[in-house]
């Protein structure tokens, strides 16, 4: 017999070779229909495979990012059977899930191949999955393997053949379609109940602009026809909200390719948008005990080296700066962590002065390949709400959760309410990608869970996921249409002060090393302005809008007047802008609805002559005619809710 512990954790005995989903139908028949995979002692498995020891099993559904993963990568090969069934002699290149779906790298050879083609696609695979044929796992030797693939006739499994060890190489088949692959599987093809091919592209085989360049399909399954139509109207109402149109219409930001890839240019509109949310961070943070701090765009190299930072990113970031003294080299800042720990060692501390608590709006500069940016959420500069906590040991928990409620008042601020806290562990099986002992890494894993719990956060555990320095409490946000984001995030390091020998002299009169917390409840300015636009649609709460209203002249007789209201809401810090251009009312209220401003005040012959406003609010039409002292309350009143 052996003991699986379930997540619950409760333990039960099974006979030893029992299957995961042997174990879902012990527990109920409903769940055993539902189970896509499961999580066997932290790797994800087949839902028919047998487990020969003591486990910590999780079953995994549709409901679970790896189940879904599971499903998609399922999917994959199905098509891939589909395409071989469609077009003899297509060769296979790889075929993973992604976040959002599957795709696969095919080499059609001479046969032609469009989006024209996708609905027949589309309809064999559906054809297949009814067979329902089981998902066959089944372990080869590396010389059988190079055997079927070469009768085959498929360099691309060939070519990936060679990099494994021999013993760790498994095929699956289902129905018609054999396939190199680790694996894990779905139980079957019948799961599959809706698919929709999204887009084809071009990819060279293993990124390699040298090689063949493949045909990417990508595509996306469901269980349910139902959960398609409504990905599909999700897709659509995204494609309403991309921050990088609105951002276009609204003037809030541009690219230029002479200034560089990734390197966003906030135009004033857009700076107005930043410089509230920093003025409402710093206003948060000067009433929490933070000290505002700034520091250079660059640094000696030694400085990340001491750091960590040049061993673990210093390949993948932007090259040295070399100085024409020999030897001397700078890097663009990738992280203000190391500045300032270099600020605490200015003097010497007590442990009276702890917490010490330095915040800054700091620009860092990371290098991203050019196919990975993506408007404002992936860029290579970026300004960060950093800010960086130095305490006591017995502080830590209580600053964690002081920084906990803080992010949580900027989620609330802004309107985003749905939230899940991911505790971001380090992989236990691989340590080498870490810094610091397992004693450090204990302590600070043990405050993260302690503060989370505390504070009453829903939570999910995610191994892996931690800095190389130390763990994390990350907020996924959910937004207004329900994706999910990455926001802010809160790290406990016990290894970057030990790194910069950081002290402090305790009421023993000792020497000691204090804790670092890093925070950024925004995480990045820019990624965090591309969600919010999102979730919006473009509509900012009316204290965060770069104009909160504009004045529509009904003609350039009642332009005086319109400047006299201008300049009375402007004394109110009421900001906004005139539309003076020679355009017939109609057309000047269109184009202020496209740039989302709030409120439109309407001012003909009657306004002028009573010294009255006739205003429309964006989204909701007209309000009717009031005076100007009316509006101005009512603006002041949705500003300071």
């Amino acid at each position: 017999m052996i003991n699986i512990t379930l997540p619950d954790g409760s333990v039960r005995a099974y006979e030893r070779g029992t299957t995961s989903m042997q174990i879902a139908l012990s527990i109920s028949e409903g769940l055993a229909r539902n189970v896509l995979a499961a999580e066997v002692d932290g790797q994800v498995w087949d839902a028919g495979r047998p487990i020969e020891q003591d486990a910590l099993v999780k079953l995994l559904t549709w409901n679970d990012l790896k189940g879904k993963a599971t499903f998609w990568h399922s999917s994959a090969h199905l098509m891939a059977e589909a395409l071989e069934a469609l077009y003899p002699g297509t060769k296979f290149g790889i075929g993973p899930a992604i976040e959002t779906g599957f795709y696969y790298d095919v080499d059609f050879g001479e046969q032609g191949f469009s989006s024209d083609d996708f609905k027949k696609i589309e309809d064999k695979i559906l054809e297949l999955a009814r067979n329902k044929e089981e998902y066959v796992r089944k372990p080869v030797s590396k010389a059988d393997a190079i055997d079927y693939f070469t009768e085959k006739g498929d360099e691309y499994k060939l070519d990936l053949i060679k990099d494994l060890p021999d013993g760790s190489i498994t095929f699956y088949t289902q129905g018609n379609f054999t396939d190199l692959c680790r694996g894990p599987h779905i139980p079957n093809t019948g799961f599959i109940k809706a698919v929709k091919l999204m887009s084809v592209a071009g990819a060279y085989w293993r990124g390699d602009e040298s090689r063949k360049q493949l045909t990417r399909i990508y595509g996306v399954t469901f269980p349910k026809q139902g959960e398609l139509a409504d990905y599909l109207h999700l897709l659509e109402e995204a494609k309403k909200r991309d921050h990088r149109k609105l951002g276009k219409e609204m003037e809030l930001f541009a690219f230029s390719e002479k200034v560089g890839m990734g390197l966003p240019l906030w135009l004033p509109k857009g700076t107005a948008v930043r410089q509230r949310l920093i003025d409402f961070m710093q206003k948060a943070q000067v009433k929490a005990g933070y000290e505002q701090v700034i520091s250079p765009h660059i640094g000696s190299k030694s400085l990340y080296v001491t750091s960590g930072h040049y061993e673990k990113y210093g390949a993948d970031s932007f090259q040295p700066i070399k100085t024409p003294q020999e030897g001397e080299e700078f890097f663009l800042k990738p992280m203000n962590c190391p500045h300032h720990c270099e600020m605490y060692k200015t003097k010497p501390r007590s442990y009276k002065d702890l917490p010490v608590r330095y915040a800054e709006f700091g620009t860092v500069y990371r290098y991203e390949q050019s196919g990975e940016l993506h408007g404002l959420t992936r860029v290579r500069g970026f300004t960060q709400d950093d800010a960086h906590l130095f305490c006591r040991p017995d502080q830590v928990k209580e600053e964690f959760k002081k920084v906990i409620d803080l992010v949580l008042y900027v989620f609330s601020a802004l309107g985003f309410e749905n939230y899940t806290a991911q505790i971001s562990l380090r992989d236990p099986n691989n340590k080498a990608k870490y810094i610091g002992s397992d004693e450090n890494w204990a302590l600070a894993e043990a405050s993260i869970i302690e503060a989370a719990e505390e504070k009453g956060l829903t939570t999910v555990v995610e191994l892996g996921e931690a800095a190389f320095y130390g763990p994390k409490l990350d907020f996924m946000v959910k937004d207004a249409i329900g994706r999910k984001w990455q926001l802010g995030t809160i790290q406990v390091d016990y290894n970057l002060p030990e790194r910069f020998e950081l002290e402090y002299t305790g009421s023993d009169n000792q020497k000691h090393r204090p804790v670092m917390i890093h925070r950024a409840p925004f995480g990045s300015l820019e990624r965090f302005i591309a969600v919010l636009i999102e979730h919006c649609a473009g509509n900012f709460p009316l204290w965060l809008s770069p104009e909160q209203f504009i004045i529509l002249p009904i003609s350039e007789k009642y332009e005086d007047y319109a400047k006299k209201l201008s300049e009375s809401l402007k004394d109110s810090d009421i900001c906004g802008l005139i539309d003076s251009r020679d355009e017939k009312i109609g057309r000047k209220i269109r184009d202020a609805e496209v740039k989302k401003i709030p409120y439109m005040l309407i001012v003909g012959e009657k306004e002028a002559a009573e010294g009255l406003v006739s205003v429309r609010k964006h989204g909701q039409g007209d309000l009717g005619s009031m005076s100007i002292e009316d509006f101005k309350k009512q603006i002041i009143k949705e500003i300071t809710v």
